[in-house]
């Protein structure tokens, strides 16, 4: 089992480039096949509302607009694919997050931007990680700002016997096969044994890991594990996302959203 498709997003902002070479290079590592995707409205609704009046002239000049974009981020994809055969760019006139959600039926691995400060003008804002999370059904890789290469030598799993973390677990076991040191990490007060059977079912698939149970502190358990991260200094974190829609907003458990906030190290989560 090994991610044999790795589909990442592109946009002007300034995260877009480190997020590609880190694509590039995971789907060297995986000798899987890449997949760039862009797309954007000319004229979003959300700014301007549907049905408002706006002159052709105007209409005109933001598709034009919008096809210069779209064509300067289609060459720097191929740009950095260099000469690699197995690629493909995908491009629209539509919402980011729609398209997105449509065309990550064709990967295995999503690879998009941890949360982050961005500009108003930078319509990849469209596309928040933790809504990708949520609608893609697939498992999303997010990368911190800076970050422009992933060795997943040294990976922190972060547990909760729950839907998410077991689907998270069982998504990320093409990273987890070949790294150097695994650490089942949970935070809670009593011990129920489950995060030894977890170990168990890691050892069924050739994997090795140690474990480690903190009790929960004042801190808080997305504290507790980041201090993990850091002090193992690992490259990437898995953890299950552990959310839903409601009202149109997104509502996520305390932990996951400190993940999706502050993680300083590559993540994998999944719902």
């Amino acid at each position: 089992m090994a991610f044999a498709s790795v589909m990442v997003p592109l946009d002007p902002g300034p995260c877009s480039s480190d997020r590609l070479h880190l694509a590039c290079d995971l789907a060297r590592q995986f000798d899987a096949f890449l997949i760039g995707v862009a797309a954007r409205e000319a004229l979003p609704h959300r700014f301007y509302g549907r049905g408002a009046y706006i002159n052709q002239s105007t209409v005109d000049c933001a598709g034009s607009r919008l096809d210069q974009e779209l064509a300067r981020l289609g060459a720097e994809f191929r740009r950095a694919c260099g000469q690699r055969e197995r690629a493909e760019w995908r491009v629209a006139r539509q919402d980011p997050m729609t398209f997105l959600t449509q065309q990550a039926r064709a990967a295995d691995l999503v690879v998009l931007s941890r949360y982050q400060d961005e500009a108003v003008e930078d319509w990849c804002a469209c596309i928040e990680p933790g809504e990708a999370i949520l609608r893609l059904g697939r498992p999303v890789l997010l990368v911190p700002p800076g970050i422009r290469t992933l060795a997943a030598r040294r990976i922190v799993v972060a547990w909760k016997d729950a839907r998410e973390a077991r689907r998270t677990l069982s998504d990320a076991l093409p990273f987890l096969r070949t790294a150097d040191v695994v650490l089942l990490v949970e935070v809670a007060d009593e011990d129920d044994g489950t995060i030894r059977d977890v170990a168990r079912y890691l050892g069924h698939q050739g994997v090795s890991c140690t474990l480690l149970r903190r009790p929960i502190s004042s801190r808080g358990i997305a504290a507790e594990i980041l201090g993990v991260a850091q002090s193992e200094r690992a490259d990437l974190l898995i953890a299950g996302a552990y959310g839903h829609t409601r009202m149109r907003g997104l509502i996520f458990g305390s932990v996951t959203q400190a993940l999706l906030e502050r993680t300083p190290v590559c993540s994998l989560m999944s719902h």
